[in-house]
């Protein structure tokens, strides 16, 4: 369950485009209770019934920043949210990224909508002086995001697309192969089909971050469940991050 007491007013600081289909929100609010790089919160959306999960990007004292693609009704709700607006979110839920098991040379991959999170877990990794290789993959120019922050992060850095628009054309995959990148350990969040091409195709042990629809997000109605290899597991509640070797890929 959500731990009680907590307070879930959150007041919009910014609201504003930062793509083709992708926003980013900063929400003045209580923090503290976040843990991991990879949490995610529950938002309601004044208008909708179901609150709308999304993970958390970055976090700098009281100030929570979330990016989201308008991709339906509820998204354009949240799009339309302007300064000064109040929502009611249900902070740090889920299980985040284990940097523990990061290695002495991981690599972070991020595909889409995916790459806040990885954005959040390169800045923790490099507090803790370890230094990552982030690679993101997107279908084309125009739908690339967070590209000046991750450069600004001055990490080992490469850029994937489809179409080849920019960087490397094709897949995070293929840029790891052309750039013989040696890692121990990966971390990824992005659309199902890179993650499960990327636990497929490398051989070190990795923790990838999965998207499911939700109702409750904190592991009450039981709607993300999926089987691993432990069992039944709840997307919102055991995830949304898990390890390579416990998933079973149907």
């Amino acid at each position: 369950m959500i731990q009680e007491n907590i307070d879930t007013r959150y007041v919009v600081a910014d609201n504003r485009w930062i793509g083709k289909n992708t926003m980013m929100m900063l929400l003045e609010g209580p923090t503290g209770h976040f843990t991991a790089p990879g949490q995610f919160v529950n938002i309601a959306v004044p208008g909708f019934t179901l609150r709308r999960p999304i993970s958390v990007c970055d976090i700098q004292g009281d100030m929570l920043t979330i990016v989201y693609d308008v991709v339906g009704h509820g998204t354009d709700a949240l799009s339309k949210l302007k300064q000064g607006d109040v929502l009611d979110v249900l902070p740090a839920l889920g299980n985040g990224f284990d940097m523990s098991k990061c290695g002495e040379r991981p690599v972070l991959l991020g595909g889409g909508v995916g790459c806040p999170p990885i954005y959040s877990l390169a800045k923790n990794l490099l507090e803790k002086d370890i230094l990552p290789t982030v690679i993101l993959g997107f279908n084309s120019d125009d739908r690339m995001i967070m590209i000046e922050q991750f450069e600004n992060l001055d990490v080992p850095f490469y850029v994937a697309t489809v179409d080849g628009s920019y960087g490397q054309k094709g897949f995070v995959t293929d840029v790891m192969k052309v750039e013989n990148i040696d890692s121990d350990y990966f971390y990824a969040c992005g659309p199902l089909p890179m993650l499960k091409a990327l636990c497929s195709q490398l051989s070190i042990p990795g923790q990838v971050s999965l998207e499911a629809r939700m109702a409750c997000g904190f592991g009450v109605c039981m709607c993300c469940s999926i089987e691993n290899r432990n069992g039944a597991k709840r997307i919102c509640k055991d995830g949304p991050v898990f390890d390579k070797e416990d998933l079973i890929w149907k």
